[in-house]
């Protein structure tokens, strides 16, 4: 199991710090990522996969906390519903999405129906984080749902029987003992919108450039796997020292005081 997983990194690793000529050591591939294009394509995966992870967590924690209220069991039909779409091939969901957005999609068409003017979102932004969005989703609900359904409902009762209004009970009780699962919610929803690339392909249409479709082109059309593995290993960088803090946080919250 080891193997599947050290091996890849170290291949990554050593692609990242070797020239494609002699494979002799080099931090040239490394400060590809000081290039303006990589740079302005790195700032934009960063700001397109908060985006996505907020607006995950936003649509997420209410939905977790409703189907906690409804003591629904873990194979109901609700929570069927939601995983649903994970059953479904990644490509085919977001092509679904691509002629649900294009210009003459399903939106556009019933705007038309109702003569109102049409909206243009495929190849946009919007459409790159629409598509995050929706395809990871259930990746913020599940583990959120999970640590709100093991949160003892006589820990909210006694709150409520000391004179905590609702608010304070979810602000003092609830949010505090659901911060793990928003820490992994959160890790879930924004390592794959950070890395993305299919996403950005079809529904930004190839004219919006993120770092994972700089990483693409390298290995698919240029071959440079050691320019790719370069940029690579510095997106990797990222990922650690962004799961760092939430880990930070995480312990932190191990050890609120929820009173």
């Amino acid at each position: 199991m080891g193997a599947f997983i050290i091996i890849p990194l170290i291949m990554v690793v050593y692609y990242g710090f070797t020239t494609k000529a002699n494979n002799s050591f080099t931090l040239e591939n490394i400060k590809l990522i000081a290039d303006p294009v990589n740079q302005k394509a790195l700032y934009l995966s960063l700001k397109l996969s908060l985006i996505s992870t907020l607006i995950c967590l936003l649509l997420a924690y209410p939905l977790a906390l409703i189907l906690k209220s409804m003591k629904l069991k873990s194979n109901s039909f609700v929570v069927f519903v939601m995983i649903l779409p994970m059953w479904m091939n990644f490509l085919l969901r977001t092509i679904a999405w691509q002629n649900i957005l294009e210009n003459n999609g399903i939106i556009n068409t019933l705007l038309k129906a109702l003569n109102l003017p049409t909206v243009n979102i495929i190849n946009t932004p919007t459409a790159i984080v629409l598509g995050m969005v929706y395809n990871f989703l259930p990746f913020m609900i599940l583990p959120i749902y999970n640590t709100l359904a093991k949160i003892d409902d006589n820990v909210i009762n006694a709150a409520r029987d000391l004179g905590a209004n609702g608010w304070i009970t979810f602000r003092k009780i609830i949010f505090p003992l659901s911060i793990p699962g928003v820490i992994s919610g959160i890790t879930m929803v924004f390592v794959p919108s950070l890395t993305t690339f299919v996403i950005s392909n079809i529904l930004g249409g190839s004219k919006i450039v993120l770092i994972g479709n700089v990483i693409e082109q390298q290995f698919q059309k240029v071959g440079n796997w050691h320019a790719g593995s370069g940029l690579s290993t510095v997106l990797m960088v990222f990922i650690l020292i962004s799961m760092a803090i939430l880990a930070k946080y995480d312990k932190e919250s191990e050890g609120t005081n929820v009173w």
